[in-house]
């Protein structure tokens, strides 16, 4: 093999792991965002699994408004104004009438995921297509000096506001949880209601206020994923996403790092799939179920573990 052809191999190599770290932030954004809204209602003791709908909802009105008014900026506010009467709805249910959680919020996944087809059924359309409004290149922003760094500037340059947004995220929602009368009050709430009662704190205004967060970064998890990414909406587009970001919280505990750590991993995932369909062929589609491949695999492994600390714990105390 000549010296040119050992190079071109290695700068062939090096260009694929650019693009499947790249496309790891890029997959992850959306799984982050939904994962530090999760966050917060995890906190407090409120299992929202109605984090799909909220992010389709996200997706679906933003684009509509975009391709309606000609305008980005209104269809981010719209949607996330229209995500917000999800939470409420979401929490009216939950949290006032004590419905069961899981059950209230399949029914939101399945009111979002219907309207939506609905709407396009009506208007007769395949999907909304909003590239002759938003420039996704344009979108983008090359960050001076990192973007002619080596390596890194491939990967952590030519991402949007939200995907930066996202990552900043984990940090401001870090110091919420932990540093913050809110972030007390709400892991007193969903540690020990009573005992927060008790001392005079409105469990229910904290619970809905947990929700509402969770229910605006979806909105912004869809927008990225809809808007921002593709200039496009189809139908269930979010393709469990939210799902996913619950799967996140659970492995990592509700710690803000440790769950943004399993978004990166599933965003991982994702990433190889579509890569590695690149070169795979006639049975490129086979690699689609990669990413959920992953998610059962994580789950089973960190089952086990926990299970494993919680059976040795118990042997001690004995």
């Amino acid at each position: 093999m000549s010296a040119d052809a050992g190079c071109n191999g290695r700068g062939i190599g090096m260009n694929v792991i650019n693009n499947i770290l790249y496309d790891m932030l890029y997959h992850s954004t959306p799984i982050i965002l939904a994962v530090v809204g999760g966050l917060f209602a995890h906190k407090a003791n409120v299992l929202n699994i109605g984090l799909e709908g909220m992010m389709l909802m996200g997706a679906f009105s933003s684009a509509l408004i975009v391709m309606l008014t000609g305008s980005l900026w209104l269809g981010v506010i719209i949607s996330v104004l229209l995500t917000l009467v999800l939470g409420l709805a979401f929490s009216f249910f939950s949290v006032t009438l004590k419905s069961n959680f899981i059950i209230t919020g399949f029914g939101i996944n399945l009111f979002v995921a219907a309207l939506s087809a609905f709407v396009l059924k009506f208007m007769k359309l395949a999907n909304i297509n909003v590239s002759s409004v938003v420039d996704v290149a344009g979108l983008k922003i090359h960050i001076p000096f990192i973007a002619d760094i080596p390596v890194l500037g491939a990967i952590l340059s030519g991402h949007t506001v939200i995907t930066y947004a996202g990552f900043a995220l984990i940090i401001i929602a870090s110091v919420l949880l932990y540093n913050t009368k809110f972030g007390v009050y709400v892991r007193v709430v969903g540690e020990n209601e009573e005992a927060a009662k008790s001392v005079g704190i409105n469990a229910n205004r904290i619970k809905y206020i947990a929700v509402l967060i969770g229910a605006a970064l979806c909105a912004l998890a869809g927008v990225e994923l809809a808007v921002e990414r593709m200039a496009l909406f189809t139908n269930n587009m979010t393709a469990g996403r939210g799902f996913i970001a619950i799967a996140a919280i659970y492995c990592g505990r509700g710690e803000p790092l440790k769950c943004s750590l399993y978004a990166l991993l599933f965003g991982l995932a994702k990433s190889l799939a579509i890569n590695m369909a690149l070169y795979a062929g006639p049975v490129s589609g086979l690699f689609e179920i990669v990413p959920y491949l992953t998610i059962v695999a994580v789950l089973f492994a960190v089952s086990v573990i926990q299970n494993r600390s919680n059976n040795m714990r118990g042997f001690k105390l004995e």
